[in-house]
């Protein structure tokens, strides 16, 4: 009987054959000066408009040194002012999370009367100056509400007011992700046997996590730093309806601008933070998402 030895060359990998053509190589390719010029103008800008001035915050919180900082963000009042802030802020975002992915959905897959007046209507709390949002949430669920709902100086007026302001951030960011998301997929599931319900939670809202959470954390980063909606439905009342906001007011008229800059940097902090981890866990959930399609 003849034993036959195959050729190493015919069972090496293919991309270990000597004749194979090595993949080109990708080279650096240098800037040219019209992306320079661009890279440039943006980062000047970018720099004039949000880093000075946050530079300049933080030069004045830390005037004070060290002991300052920390007795002004420690103060009795700052820490009831942020704990009505972080609590409410959290509570719409949740609030504005649900029903904002509702409304994404109501403009972008159903069809109805008005479809056009009502996608409008979003985007009007962006037009509306803040403290008109106030005398709005005033007039409506003031002493004398129309409606009967008397929420003036209580931390439900302050949450409504947060929540009008806050909306759109949710649907807008979550309304073009689902004009673009993949219906075939959907179809498939349904084949398949899934009902509704089955189909949401493991097809289509996987894919919205991402921008689901982007529309939160910008929802919550703009209600923590509210001011002119909650200013007259609130009312500022200590350890209830006073946000970090109105708190910083009263000590720039109390002439502490260390203060003031300092419990100004723990807010800018907390957003920065919020937003950071959640666009963390967006990059991380849409890459798990292309992995596994």
């Amino acid at each position: 009987m003849t034993t036959i030895i195959p050729d190493p060359e015919a069972i090496r990998p293919e991309l270990d054959r000597p004749d194979r053509e090595a993949p080109p190589t990708r080279r650096f390719r240098r800037p040219s000066p019209t992306t320079s010029l661009r890279v440039g103008v943006a980062t000047l800008w970018l720099s004039v408009i949000v880093l000075l001035p946050l530079g300049a915050i933080v030069w004045q919180a830390a005037g004070g040194g060290w002991h300052a900082f920390q007795l002004a963000v420690t103060s009795h009042a700052a820490l009831e002012s942020l704990r009505v802030t972080l609590t409410i802020s959290a509570a719409v975002t949740i609030v504005n999370t649900v029903f904002g992915l509702l409304i994404a959905w109501v403009l972008v897959r159903d069809d109805f009367f008005g479809k056009r007046l009502v996608d409008t209507v979003i985007d009007l709390p962006f037009a509306l100056p803040t403290i008109v949002a106030s005398l709005v949430m005033l007039a409506l669920y003031g002493n004398h509400s129309p409606v009967g709902l008397h929420l003036q100086h209580t931390e439900w007026g302050v949450g409504v007011a947060l929540a009008f302001v806050t909306l759109p951030f949710v649907v807008r960011a979550v309304q073009p992700v689902l004009l673009e998301l993949d219906r075939e997929t959907e179809e498939a599931a349904a084949s398949l046997g899934a009902n509704d319900l089955k189909i949401f939670t493991s097809v289509v809202l996987p894919a919205l996590t991402p921008s689901l959470l982007s529309g939160a954390g910008l929802a919550f980063s703009r209600a923590i730093g509210e001011f002119g909606s909650v200013v007259l439905i609130g009312g500022a009342v200590p350890g209830k309806t006073e946000v970090s906001s109105q708190w910083i007011r009263t000590l720039i008229e109390n002439d502490d601008r260390i203060g003031a800059a300092a419990l100004s940097i723990v807010l800018l902090s907390i957003s920065f933070v919020v937003l950071f981890v959640l666009r963390i866990i967006g990059a991380r959930t849409a890459k798990r998402e292309e992995v596994s399609e």
